[in-house]
């Protein structure tokens, strides 16, 4: 056989039962949910940051990074609303190299997706408990976010898995904001066609069962910048991208219009110290402009305890991504604050 089972994975109310989320913070959940919530519908000022490292590769680093942040956050958080990025698988372009937590609880150790997903969970439940924080994920695989859905306040769909029927639908009966990313080409036209399947209900086949959604009307995009056909970055984050968009947004009459800035990837050609000046350049634009001020929501920034990348081996430093490069916590904490400050 070309396809050889490993495990029969248990169902997510098995792990839900296990690994549970205490009841006093459902409440802390709902809350920030509904944050969320207010800020992409026009309800609240407050400025969405989505931040952390590229892939959430090691508990204790990741958590000490959340403590961090959860200090800042005390004094930010009637101007910012401070999403954290625990990112527990990883897409990657050629299907080769790290996947993430949920594929390789120990980096450097042989997949298992069985372990995975119980580290992540419990990852997530500690961020929640010991930070106060519930957090952000990616979309990688629309069957596993049963595991987490009822941790999570946001999620993202990546450029890669944007135009994905699946994705599309299951985004469509989340009960949380989800963030849709242009894809790899850059088009507008790709993400606002998520968006609008987004929104929408649908009948569809997840996890065995026929199932029937109402639609997300907090589905939303993200601007990451995307690639020509010789492979060279072409950002889209300038004023007249956003301006553009917000026209399509108009013309193409969604709900909740609404932008998030990806201030990495395509954005900064993954130059990681670019994403200070790309905020700062969406700020400005922003207070340049009432119109792109209501839509553009928030920012994304990939950000670790140590600035840079490093390669998988024994004498790996702590805090230090081990997928694409993040700006250290002296940066971050800098950029925080200014962010509060031009908001």
């Amino acid at each position: 056989m070309s396809m050889k089972i490993n495990h029969q994975l248990f169902s997510p109310e098995t792990l839900k039962e296990e690994y549970p989320l205490p009841d006093e913070f459902k409440a802390l959940k709902k809350e920030r949910d509904e944050q969320v919530k207010e800020i992409l519908s026009g309800k609240s000022d407050r400025f969405i940051v989505l931040i952390g490292p590229c892939s959430a590769d090691n508990e204790d680093a990741v958590c000490e990074y959340m403590e961090r942040l959860a200090k800042v956050d005390e004094k930010v958080k009637d101007k910012l609303m401070i999403i954290p990025r625990v990112y527990t698988n990883k897409p990657r372009t050629t299907g080769e190299g790290y996947k993430g937590m949920l594929h390789q609880p120990i980096p450097d150790e042989a997949p298992d997706l069985y372990a995975g997903i119980i580290a992540i969970r419990k990852m997530h439940l500690r961020v929640i408990k010991e930070c106060g924080f519930t957090c952000a994920d990616e979309m990688l695989y629309p069957e596993n976010r049963s595991y987490l859905d009822d941790l999570l306040t946001y999620e993202a769909i990546g450029a890669r898995s944007v135009e994905d029927q699946q994705h599309r639908l299951t985004a469509s009966g989340m009960d949380i904001p989800v963030g849709m990313k242009n894809p790899t080409s850059g088009d507008f036209t790709v993400m606002l066609n998520s968006i609008v399947a987004a929104q929408n209900g649908h009948n569809f086949i997840y996890r065995g069962f026929d199932v029937t959604t109402d639609g997300n009307p907090y589905a939303h995009a993200i601007l990451r910048g995307g690639v020509d056909k010789y492979g060279t970055a072409i950002p889209n984050y300038h004023y007249e991208d956003l301006m553009r968009l917000l026209e399509m947004y108009g013309e193409w009459n969604l709900k909740n219009p609404a932008a998030i800035v990806d201030a990495n990837h395509s954005n900064s050609n993954k130059k990681y110290k670019e994403q200070l000046r790309i905020v700062s350049e969406v700020l400005h634009s922003r207070n340049c402009n009432p119109d792109i001020k209501k839509l553009v929501k928030g920012v994304m920034v990939e950000s670790y305890l140590v600035e840079g990348n490093q390669k998988i081996n024994e004498e790996r430093i702590y805090g230090k991504s081990i997928t694409d490069p993040c700006i250290g916590w002296e940066d971050t904490e800098k950029l925080l604050y200014k962010i509060a400050e031009m908001s």
